[in-house]
């Protein structure tokens, strides 16, 4: 009637069937869960942007030796991201960026990451920082970041079990000026000798 070979691939073939109309399945009811609870118009707030740090380095971003400005900040954060959590998420991934226009070429529009972090338990979901540092130094391929108007978002992207990852961004965004850095005057051997006996 039928051979081993023959039967094998016929059950070979219902599993493969089932299993891309769970996937399938699965996708769709994640989908609909997510818009049902419209986690692509959740809100959240960034306060409190302050440069902490702008100096010219040659050593992070600086090509052939020429020097490069490096900003770092502290900021505020307030965002609830438990609506993100079903039962198909395994993890969110959430960053805070900013997007810039180039000084020299205004057509240029930069993006750039402050901070991340990796939820896995709907638990830590509201995220709620104070006057936190920026995890990463950032520098620009043009030589100056200072006295550009950068606007602040908070994006996230859902790891499923199964299925494709989920991109979002929240709606509350900031907008901070980096102010011009300030350089010293460079002292006299003199000056230095004057204020170290003070």
């Amino acid at each position: 009637m039928f051979s081993l070979s023959q039967r094998f691939q016929h059950i070979s073939n219902q599993a493969l069937s089932f299993a891309i109309f769970a996937a399938v399945f699965v996708v769709a009811t994640t989908w609909a869960q997510l818009y049902r609870d419209n986690v692509f118009e959740l809100s959240s707030v960034i306060g409190k942007v302050e440069p902490i740090n702008v100096r010219t380095s040659r050593y992070y971003g600086s090509v052939n030796g020429k020097p490069k400005e490096n900003i770092r900040l502290t900021f505020d954060l307030d965002a609830d991201l438990t609506p993100l959590f079903n039962w198909n998420t395994k993890q969110i991934f959430a960053y805070v960026t900013a997007t810039y226009n180039g000084k020299l070429k205004k057509d240029v529009k930069s993006e750039v990451t402050f901070w991340d972090t990796i939820i896995t338990d709907k638990a830590d979901a509201h995220i709620i920082l104070e006057n936190i540092k920026s995890k990463y130094t950032i520098w620009d391929l043009e030589d100056k970041i200072s006295e550009r108007e950068l606007t602040f978002h908070l994006h996230w992207n859902i790891q499923p079990w199964i299925g494709t990852l989920v991109y979002g961004e929240t709606t509350g965004q900031t907008m901070v000026t980096i102010p011009e850095r300030k350089v010293p005057p460079k002292q006299t051997k003199k000056a230095a000798a004057e204020s170290v006996a003070k």
